[in-house]
């Protein structure tokens, strides 16, 4: 009896999205060296499943992705989720500070999960260096 598997890693070749719109399009080629290499580590590194670049909007789209975990259908719903992750602490941060002339902004999420650990950049800083604002999500496995 075969027992479950987690998802493995693909060689990582970053895939741009198919069905991106076009500002997202427009981003992949335009990408800074310092992104790129960025992306290169973390693929590389072997407790990360993969990462997603969501570009902002409505309906998020997803910019560019790796690793198994982010593809299809799959990547579609943690696009998703994500947006709607980001857009909800955004939201707190906003009715915790009203009133207060200068607000606060997300830079940095962290998720830790029984299984995994999922970290969103969802600015331009400190992780995204870009015309285009995308958000970050990177998964790795917990030991």
């Amino acid at each position: 009896m075969d027992s479950p598997k987690a998802p493995t890693r693909s060689p990582s070749t970053p895939q741009p999205n198919p069905n991106g719109t076009a500002a997202a399009a427009a981003l992949a080629p335009g990408m800074s060296p310092e992104l790129e290499q960025t992306l290169a580590l973390l693929s590389a590194h072997r407790a990360v499943l993969g990462y997603i670049l969501i570009g902002r909007g409505h309906p998020v789209s997803i910019v560019r992705h790796a690793g198994v975990v982010f593809e299809g259908e799959q990547g579609r719903k943690y696009a998703g989720a994500i947006g709607r992750i980001v857009e909800s602490v955004q939201a707190g941060l906003e009715e915790v500070h009203a009133g207060e002339g200068d607000a606060d902004e997300l830079r940095f999420l962290r998720i830790r999960t029984k299984r995994h650990e999922i970290m969103i950049s969802p600015g331009a800083r400190p992780l995204v260096s870009v015309p285009v604002p995308v958000r970050v999500l990177t998964m790795r496995t917990r030991r």
